[in-house]
C-alpha cells in the first residue's frame, strides 16, 4: 500500500475549481489545505462570481464551477454574454448551503433584527440606530455591487422586491462588505455567514439560505469527483455552516 500512496503524492492532479465569493468562502477555500493532504492533489481556488464560473467551465479552464445562487441565473449571465450553454450537459451537485447574514460593528449594542426593521433600515424609512434599540446615530447602509446573487434574494425575501435606499455606502465585494462594516461604527451590511470573523458582530435575523453548488460539464471527470466525494463528506468538517 505504502508504494501506491506515494506514487499518487508525487503525481498529484491540479484541479481547478472557480465562481461565486460565498462558494469559494464557505466550502472551497476552507476545504483546500485539508483536501490536498488528503489526496496529494493540488486545488487551485480562483474566485470571481457564478456567471463568471460557468462561462471559464464552459471554455474548459475550470474542472468545476460553483455558485451559492440557482444554476439557472448562472445560465442567464453566461447567455448574456453571448455563450452558448447546453444545460442538458451541466451537471450539478449541491455541496452546501449558504446563509446570508447581518453584519453590524462589534460596538453596536442591536442584538437581533425583524424583517420589518431590516426592511426598514435597508429601503432608508428606518435612518437611526435608536429607531431600533440602538445608539442615537444614522444608520448607514453598506451594499456589495458584485454580490448579485445575494443582493437578489435578500431584495426578495426581506425587502418585499423594493429597492435599496439611495443614500447607501457602495462598495464591491463580500470581503469589502465587512470591511467597511467592520470600520464605520454605524454600519450595517449583509454577507455570507462563511465570512463572519472577529471584525464584526453578526445580528439575529431571519434566515436566508440558498444551495451552494458545484457544476461540471459533463459527468465529473475522476478528479473533479474526488473533490466532490471529499466535500461531501469528510470536507463537511471544514465547510463553513
Amino acid at each position: 500500500g505504502f508504494a501506491v500512496l506515494a506514487a499518487a503524492a508525487a503525481y498529484g492532479e491540479e484541479i481547478k475549481v472557480g465562481g461565486g465569493g460565498a462558494s469559494m468562502a464557505a466550502v472551497f477555500t476552507p476545504v483546500k489545505a485539508p483536501f490536498e493532504k488528503a489526496t496529494g492533489d493540488t486545488l487551485m481556488v480562483l474566485q470571481s462570481s457564478p456567471k463568471d464560473g460557468l462561462v471559464d467551465l464552459l471554455k474548459g479552464k475550470l474542472d468545476l464551477a460553483a455558485g451559492a445562487v440557482p444554476l439557472d441565473s448562472m445560465i442567464a449571465g453566461a447567455e448574456k454574454e453571448g455563450v452558448k450553454v447546453d444545460r442538458a450537459s451541466l451537471v450539478v451537485t449541491q455541496v452546501a448551503v449558504n446563509r446570508t447574514v447581518i453584519f453590524v460593528h462589534p460596538s453596536n449594542k442591536v442584538a437581533q433584527l425583524s424583517k420589518e426593521q431590516l426592511k426598514g433600515i435597508f429601503t432608508g424609512k428606518i435612518a437611526n440606530w435608536k429607531e431600533v434599540g440602538g445608539d442615537d446615530k444614522d444608520i448607514i447602509v453598506v451594499w456589495g455591487k458584485a454580490t448579485p446573487g445575494q443582493n437578489a434574494q435578500f431584495k426578495k425575501e426581506i425587502l418585499d422586491g423594493a429597492e435599496v435606499a439611495k443614500d447607501i455606502l457602495d462598495t464591491t465585494n463580500y470581503a469589502k462588505i465587512r470591511e467597511s462594516v467592520a470600520a464605520t461604527p454605524e454600519a450595517i451590511g449583509i454577507d455570507p455567514h462563511g465570512l463572519a470573523d472577529a471584525t464584526v458582530k453578526m445580528v439575529e435575523s431571519p434566515a436566508l439560505t440558498m444551495p451552494i453548488i458545484a457544476v461540471t460539464n459533463g459527468k465529473p471527470s475522476a478528479k473533479a469527483q474526488r473533490v466532490l466525494d471529499y466535500v461531501k463528506g469528510e470536507g463537511q468538517n471544514y465547510v463553513k455552516k
